[in-house]
């Protein structure tokens, strides 16, 4: 049955650190239509008789393809008779085109957030919120990393403990000195206003803070920094994250082996599982593009290949 290949293909991936919720559901909907047809294999044309009834839009039927496809990749090297349906259709990504933000930029954002308003619930909200979006801006930590932090993490020798996030991988970020004499500060502050909370950036009831209330808080300060106004998309937090990759690829050069000494350092500070999700940074940016393209053609141009 291909609900059971199914559980096992995906406690296998998961083994190796993959989440795969969105996949493990499409693909026991599409074992479950395979099977009411009387199939134990995966056969192409079943595949594409599934995909508009299971999704609307192209996007959401290429979402679903792709799961197919890797997982009769890894059924066809035990059973020929499983088909691996073509990548017909053409995935289109929402992924929005982050915005790096200039230095001065960051600057006004801080200083902003340092201009809030105390708030008789939450006498901590000013504090708090500077220290960590400067906190996102200086390490590119995750927004759901940041806020996931409690007070021991912080580890004697200036060393953030991220534990156990996306990939389910855990790992240490260390912090710039002025970053570590900032969480000092934040941290006498905390101690004073946030009672007994071990979270690092407690909510008002001294929990863990809710994304949507730190996006919402992060919106109406970029209103009041007037940063990027004419935008139709709004600049998030996570670009936060993408900026502080960027600037890092920057410094990196243009000598190949410092490039790749960097992208390695860079895709382990950052937490990817693939440095191919830290070439993002690269495309994301035409600059940079332009600037290791010219590195490229000098390279071959010498014949180093």
């Amino acid at each position: 049955m291909l609900s059971a290949d199914v559980n096992r293909y995906i406690s296998l991936r998961r083994a190796l650190g993959y989440k795969l919720v969105q996949a493990e559901r499409h693909l026991l909907a599409f074992a479950r239509f395979a099977a009411e047809r009387g199939e134990s294999h995966i056969r192409t044309a079943t595949a594409l008789t599934w995909l508009p009834m299971a999704a609307k839009s192209p996007n959401a039927m290429a979402h679903r393809l792709t799961a197919i496809i890797l997982f009769a990749r890894f059924l066809q090297a035990e059973d020929p008779r499983h088909e691996i349906p073509p990548p017909d259709i053409k995935r289109i990504t929402n992924r929005p085109v982050p915005y790096i933000y200039t230095a001065d930029e960051i600057a006004r954002i801080l200083d902003t957030t340092g201009h809030l308003r105390r708030q008789r619930p939450n006498p901590l909200r000013r504090e708090l919120y500077v220290m960590l979006f400067g906190l996102i801006a200086s390490t590119g930590l995750r927004v759901s990393e940041a806020l996931a932090l409690r007070v021991d993490d912080i580890l004697h020798d200036g060393v953030l403990h991220i534990r156990e996030t996306k990939f389910r991988k855990s790992r240490l970020v260390p912090l710039h000195a002025t970053v570590v004499e900032a969480l000092k500060g934040y941290l006498d502050a905390r101690c004073q206003l946030a009672g007994e909370s071990d979270w690092l950036f407690p909510s008002v009831k001294h929990r863990q803070l809710y994304p949507s209330t730190v996006n919402y808080a992060f919106r109406c300060i970029l209103r009041r920094a007037g940063i990027a106004p004419d935008r139709s998309r709004q600049p998030r937090i996570h670009d936060l994250r993408h900026t502080f990759a960027t600037r890092v690829l920057e410094q990196c050069g243009a000598e190949r082996g410092t490039i790749a000494k960097h992208f390695v350092a860079l895709s382990t500070y950052l937490g990817h599982v693939s440095i191919h999700n830290t070439y993002w940074y690269l495309q994301a940016t035409p600059e940079m593009m332009v600037d290791i393209a010219a590195a490229a053609e000098k390279l071959v141009g010498e014949g180093d290949v």
